[in-house]
């Protein structure tokens, strides 16, 4: 592929509607986001039916903007690149749906984008290091839904070393906010009010420390903070406590973390990097956690750039571009899988 050709990448896997124009050089032409929290906040977590709905009516305007923005016409386009799994099946149908019948329209070939490989793939995207990273890294996903250490090999070929064995860890970070009546999405407000609060006040579990593998177990953490909360009236909670209960919570996900990716490391002792990714991977504490543990190893901490870590199409579109390099376009038949594991892609 020609470092001009360009892809449209399409993300609604989730509760953010996005697209993005790319240059197969990793130029960003253009990108935009659309968030839903406003229609989700009411629920206290996504609610499918309401983000499917917001992604049908958004989605098509926002390809049309970024398109615009970027000063090309489909045709100019060297492929499209939708999200196609895994994620809410709702969501995913309106994305892949919207690429194929543009790639159809067009004469273009679609790649079906799992998730997962669009924030594993992030970290070669050149301007995030000099080059973009080099194969094989070892890749924290870390957000809402996941939690696992990945050896990533190259395109296509990824072996996961650990998961968490209950909670992602961004469900537990949601999951503890609301324990301490934080509003939705729980991470960020926790860091904010973890920012006042003494990490050391409560002893908190650190579950799995020093445990062989790179598994995690994030439940009896949560458990911790509910009944450090239980021991007061309901809705009584000091507002010093609530801060020291975020910061001691947020500190024992970070230690815990570091403690994991230590031992993927040792797992993957030819990794040229340490990548984070994911929403969690916006959280301060747990980037200076990590790059700790990689400055230990004499290696790099690869982190996208804030607004990357969250869904955002400019992953996808890259994703499409890497695919597309090695000739992998997929079938217009291919049909949006909500389960998709990273292991299971072929390259």
């Amino acid at each position: 592929m020609d470092a001009s050709a360009t892809v449209l990448g399409l993300e609604s896997s989730c509760d953010e509607t996005a697209a993005a124009v790319l240059r197969a050089d990793g130029t960003i032409l253009a990108e935009a986001v659309l968030s839903q929290l406003e229609e989700h906040a009411a629920f206290g977590g996504v609610v499918p039916e309401i983000a499917a709905r917001a992604h049908l009516e958004h989605l098509p305007g926002l390809a049309a903007r970024v398109m615009a923005e970027a000063g090309l016409g489909f045709s100019d386009l060297a492929g499209i690149a939708a999200t196609s799994g895994p994620g809410l099946i709702g969501g995913l149908i309106v994305g892949a749906s919207l690429g194929k019948g543009l790639a159809i329209a067009h004469g273009l070939p679609f790649v079906a984008v799992n998730h997962l490989e669009a924030h594993a793939l992030t970290a070669t995207l050149p301007g995030l290091v000099e080059g973009g990273a080099r194969f094989p890294y070892l890749l924290l996903l870390l957000s809402g839904g996941h939690c696992q250490c990945v050896a990533v090999e190259g395109v296509g070929r990824y072996r996961r070393l650990g998961t968490t064995l209950d909670d992602a860890v961004g469900e537990a970070f949601d999951k503890s906010a609301k324990l301490l009546g934080l509003p939705w999405p729980g991470g960020p407000a926790l860091e904010r009010l973890a920012a006042s609060g003494d990490p050391r006040r409560f002893a908190l579990p650190r579950p799995l420390l020093g445990r062989a593998g790179c598994d995690f177990s994030f439940s009896g953490l949560k458990t911790a903070v509910a009944h450090a909360v239980a021991r007061h009236p309901p809705g009584a909670l000091p507002a010093g406590d609530r801060a020291d209960l975020a910061a001691g919570f947020q500190a024992a996900v970070a230690a815990v973390l570091a403690d994991r990716a230590r031992h993927a490391l040792d797992m993957l002792p030819a990794a040229t990097a340490l990548v984070v990714a994911g929403g969690v991977a916006a959280n301060a504490a747990i980037r200076t956690a990590l790059g700790r543990v990689a400055g230990e190893r004499g290696l790099a901490l690869v982190a996208p750039p804030i607004r990357l870590c969250t869904d955002n199409a400019v992953m996808v579109a890259w994703a499409g571009v890497e695919r597309l390099r090695r000739g992998l376009a997929d079938p217009l038949g291919h049909a949006p899988r909500p389960r998709w594991p990273l292991d299971q892609l072929t390259a």
